[in-house]
């Protein structure tokens, strides 16, 4: 058994004993099903203190994963125009200065276990300290604004990266399409990308890699919010001047497209 399989071993028992629910659950006897299971109850773990023993194997054991995956290098993606680039794969493997989360209002993270949404993956491979950060800040804007406060639509909130590539994740609630496009949402939408590149600029980071924001369950048509993301980050980049790298990054054949063809007129 390699290292990484006791690694493995360990936490699953160990996550199991942290967990009320599910201490008695089966563990399979597959490497992929072990995968699984620990994902499963990262994935469903509440914010809470963990020994420092257990954050000391879990890190050592994303950082394995990680590589596995295969870190991206910013010099190994190919700037298309004016500090843009499209990069197409899993964002959790791109060394950036910033990647950015498609968060909900809560902003801690995807509770479903094994869910494929870009929240679920990021906190899955940043580790649990992700999700305790954003609840300690929660728990600080709670005090300002109110036991009922809910991050609101387009504004940021910066968090370390912890075992990511990347070293800060901007998580950001997009807007959500109910009934048809309007205005409003296409301006909130906009919001999002600029208020995040201020971020980036107040925080001196250099590069960022955006997800397709609000796209997916949020419902926002794909087209026009590629048109949207990259007009409006063409126009901040142009009235800043601010020296950073853009990246949009996707996952389906559809996006890649779209952005292709919006980025490349």
């Amino acid at each position: 058994m390699s290292i990484q399989e006791e690694r493995l071993d360990l936490l699953v028992e160990e996550f199991k004993k942290d967990s009320n629910e599910y201490s008695n659950v089966k563990t399979p006897r597959d490497i992929e099903g072990k995968r699984r299971l620990l994902r499963s109850l990262m994935n469903v773990r509440m914010p809470r203190g963990i020994s420092d023993e257990v954050i000391r194997l879990q890190d050592e054991y994303l950082t394995e994963r990680i590589k596995e995956n295969g870190i991206v290098e910013l010099n190994n993606i190919p700037v298309i125009r004016d500090g843009i680039s499209i990069w197409q794969g899993d964002i959790t493997r791109l060394k950036v200065d910033a990647i950015v989360n498609a968060a909900n209002s809560q902003m801690l993270g995807c509770f479903v276990p094994m869910h494929s949404c870009i929240d679920n993956c990021i906190h899955t491979f940043a580790g649990v300290q992700l999700r305790a950060e954003c609840n300690r800040k929660m728990n600080q804007l709670r005090e300002r604004f109110g036991a009922d406060y809910e991050q609101p639509t387009a504004v940021p909130m910066l968090t370390d990266a912890y075992n990511l590539p990347a070293k800060k994740v901007i998580h950001i609630v997009g807007p959500i399409v109910s009934y048809e496009l309007t205005p409003n949402l296409e301006q909130d939408l906009a919001d999002c990308y600029i208020n995040t590149l201020n971020m980036c600029k107040d925080n001196n980071l250099r590069s960022v890699a955006f997800c397709c924001i609000s796209t997916g369950v949020f419902r926002f048509p794909n087209e026009r919010a590629a048109e949207i993301a990259v007009d409006t980050v063409t126009r901040w980049l142009s009235d800043t001047n601010y020296d950073i790298r853009v990246i949009f990054n996707v996952f389906k054949d559809e996006d890649l497209d779209i952005y292709r063809r919006i980025v490349r007129n």
